[in-house]
């Protein structure tokens, strides 16, 4: 809750029992209490304006008694400008709904409608209004300030739910015949130092943890690189925290690390491994290197490894993103992520209510960065790509004779 909302909320427990007096001298109180920003935020959520509280303020610092000579009866005073002229309400709202910013007609249509600009246009067109009324009309409508929300993914791909369908189709047959099905993606790097880490802990008042002021990486200790393999079916995740470079090559032997330390003890008669990944990065549907290193794997585990990758712009429907690394996010909040090891055991030690447990070590590999597959490679692949959107659908299977 905002302190305008606590400010609210008490005033509208008590404004009954307040007349003029008591109530500017209330509002003073409070804004004092709140401190810098305290009389606007008392304005807003009162409607009181800043000269009125202002007054209380005084008859606070003076110490004037407190009954005050001029209470007015009840429907005393001034109107408001919504009582004598209805129709503004109806004008503000036109200016500030959605589709005025693009509509050709609209005077705020390359603007920010601000209160103040709201109140300039209201009084072009007649109305003698300011910037504060404007502000009280608009939550007396039910609006308040808002930020942007990240929800649309942009364009459509035309397919994209007959892709959905097709990777719900396939984990249900995997399902059935007891073959992994997991989901694969890079989490966001990390700077590894004492730096500043979002969100809060309990810890004894006025003890903040101390870190850097600035955010430079720490050429020792640099970035760590959690890549993550979460087992659908089990809610058992691993993560290779690597220190190098984000590759396919990186994302691939994390896979394995999987597959070698979980994976091949939970199904030890697995013939086949289904992962699903988002359509770029280092697991991308076009990078070569990644299907090479998939042939790789395949051929030293003898799996079949079928792949599925998410349709453009659907990265957040990768179950690995919102079942398993926002749990640690959660869980090394406000801890500075001090050493590599500390990421580590931080990261193995993320559980939640409904049994989600997670392996982690740090993976201290150099991967090269800008490898070149030839085109006499991407031939020697066994990859068999599915009849519906081969490039996002395929199967790369072992080879008779590994190299």
């Amino acid at each position: 809750m905002s302190i305008e909302d606590a400010i609210r909320a008490r005033y509208e427990a008590i404004r009954g029992s307040l007349n003029e007096g008591l109530r500017r001298r209330w509002a003073a109180a409070e804004a004092q209490a709140a401190g810098y920003g305290g009389l606007t935020a008392v304005a807003n959520a009162t409607g009181l304006s800043i000269a009125t509280i202002r007054k209380g303020m005084s008859e606070l610092r003076t110490g004037a008694e407190t009954q005050i000579d001029r209470i007015r009866r009840p429907g005393a005073g001034r109107k408001k400008i919504e009582e004598k002229r209805p129709e503004i309400l109806r004008e503000l709202e036109e200016l500030v709904a959605p589709h005025t910013r693009g509509h050709p007609e609209s005077p705020l249509r390359w603007t920010c409608k601000s209160t103040r600009k709201l109140a300039e246009e209201l009084q072009a067109r007649g109305h003698q209004v300011t910037d504060p009324v404007v502000g009280r009309m608009l939550r007396g409508l039910d609006y308040s300030l808002q930020a942007n929300r990240k929800t649309r993914e942009g364009l459509s791909h035309p397919d994209r739910n007959a892709q959905f369908l097709h990777i719900n189709a396939l984990v249900r047959e995997y399902q059935r015949r007891g073959l992994p099905v997991v989901s694969v993606d890079a989490k966001k790097k990390e700077l590894v130092g004492d730096f500043k880490n979002a969100g809060r802990e309990w810890r004894k008042r006025g003890d903040p943890e101390n870190v850097r002021t600035k955010d430079f990486p720490d050429k020792e200790l640099g970035k760590a690189l959690p890549y993550g393999v979460l087992d659908v079916f089990r809610n058992e995740g691993w993560v290779s925290v690597g220190m190098d470079h984000d590759t396919a090559e990186f994302a691939v032997e994390s896979l394995r690390q999987w597959w070698v330390r979980m994976g091949r003890r939970a199904y030890p008669k697995a013939s086949g491994l289904l992962v699903t990944a988002d359509g770029g990065g280092s697991n991308g549907s076009r990078t070569r290197l990644w299907k090479l290193s998939l042939q790789q794997f395949a051929d030293k585990t003898g799996l079949t490894i079928s792949i599925c990758h998410f349709p453009p712009g659907t990265s957040k429907w990768n179950k690995i993103e919102h079942r398993m690394f926002c749990h640690i996010t959660e869980n090394w909040r406000a801890t500075p992520l001090v050493s590599r090891q500390v990421v580590v055991n931080l990261i193995a030690n993320t559980t939640t209510r409904t049994g989600l447990k997670i392996r982690a070590a740090l993976d201290e590999g150099k991967y090269e960065t800008g490898i070149k597959v030839s085109d006499t490679d991407m031939a020697k692949l066994n990859i068999r790509r599915d009849p519906f959107h081969g490039d996002w659908n395929y199967m790369i299977m072992p080879r008779a004779h590994a190299e």
